[in-house]
């Protein structure tokens, strides 16, 4: 099943590689869409992609890289919308 997710990642996570970690494990489980830092310190991303390979990126981002302290991860499931061809950092 093709799934869509917002993802909001609260905690030590600008300036750590965050985006490129999951920039890379997106491309590696064949998930589509963006990551983003946020103004207010949080990262954001939108993916879609089957089921399993979004539930193991967000797994991923419970953690992120080495260097990054993840306090707070919330996600919205919805509807996939089919609008990304790959997944960038935006």
């Amino acid at each position: 099943m093709f799934v869509r997710a917002h993802v909001r990642i609260y905690g030590y996570v600008q300036g750590v590689g965050f985006r490129y970690f999951v920039l890379h494990h997106a491309r590696r489980l064949g998930v589509r869409g963006y990551v983003r830092n946020c103004s207010d310190g949080s990262v954001e991303a939108v993916l879609e992609g089957e089921q399993a390979a979004a539930d193991a990126l967000i797994a991923l981002m419970r953690s992120g890289p080495p260097a990054a302290r993840v306090q707070r991860l919330d996600v919205q499931w919805q509807e996939a919308r089919g609008e990304f061809t790959g997944f960038e950092i935006r």
